[in-house]
């Protein structure tokens, strides 16, 4: 039986990807942190000893912990941070046994700066809101991203110390038929059917010539409505990250799933 304030591996990776995801904390020791340096999705590295510094940045979020086999680090930093009211949760088992159901895991040394500023061309459609989402559910959840003009956004990621993308000179963009969606997956190795799915969907919704998944046309055509709602690409971003979760929760748990009339029943 699982302990109380405890989370297993498989309630995380139904956590991971969605807007309930909690803050994830990594307080493995150096030396079993250096024997596998990835990390879990959206994670972040801290030393166990000075968990009570995080307390009032944690208020009111649900948080998880992460050490090495879920036991006396993570159980030990669960209480503390319960002790000041932070609701707090120990991954059961620890990142060896999300190993174990072969959980998503991030090269620590790929991960840019927690909160960094990401930069892209402006008045975005498809790839360019895709790409903040992924950033966000995957990657690092307080990233900001910056929209200006196409023939700036080099530049402005070279002065103000930005990761461009969707931009051509950008390492990640477009390249040999796959999208700026394509280009994150790879650069930061993550895997999942999931993700896949809705790659498929990204890039055929993009215009990537030979791209045909007959979902990409829903995609295009509410793209293109968000577009024209806000003028302001922070408030069309905000507007669309609800519809990329719920093409990721299409693309995770309801593949194959149709919706038909029934006369004598109604929708089914």
């Amino acid at each position: 039986m699982t302990a109380p304030n405890t989370l297993t591996s498989a309630q995380l990776l139904r956590l991971i990807g969605t807007p309930n995801a909690p803050v994830l904390i990594d307080i493995c020791i150096d030396e079993d942190f250096a024997e596998d340096p990835r990390l879990i999705p959206t994670s972040f590295r801290h030393p166990f000893r000075t968990i009570e510094t995080l307390v009032p940045a944690l208020r009111d979020r649900k948080v998880g912990i992460i050490c090495h086999k879920g036991k006396k680090l993570s159980q030990g930093a669960m209480a503390l941070l319960r002790s000041h009211g932070v609701d707090a949760e120990a991954l059961d088992g620890g990142i060896v046994a999300w190993r174990d159901v072969g959980g998503p895991l991030i090269r620590a040394t790929s991960l840019p700066k927690r909160g960094g500023l990401w930069v892209t061309r402006h008045r975005p459609k498809i790839d360019r809101i895709a790409c903040p989402w992924l950033i966000r559910r995957f990657i690092d959840p307080d990233a900001r991203f910056l929209f200006v003009a196409p023939s700036e956004v080099l530049a402005v990621a070279e002065k103000f110390d930005a990761i461009p993308f969707d931009v051509e000179g950008a390492e990640l963009s477009h390249s040999d038929g796959l999208c700026s969606f394509d280009a994150l997956l790879a650069h930061f190795d993550i895997s999942t059917p999931a993700l896949a799915a809705m790659a498929n969907v990204i890039r055929a919704a993009d215009g990537t010539p030979n791209a045909l998944e007959p979902e990409a046309a829903g995609l295009l055509a509410i793209s293109l409505g968000l577009s024209r709602m806000y003028r302001d690409d922070l408030e069309q971003l905000a507007a669309a990250m609800p519809l990329y979760d719920a093409l990721y929760r299409w693309a995770r748990d309801a593949q194959g799933e149709t919706h038909e009339w029934d006369a004598h029943g109604g929708t089914r």
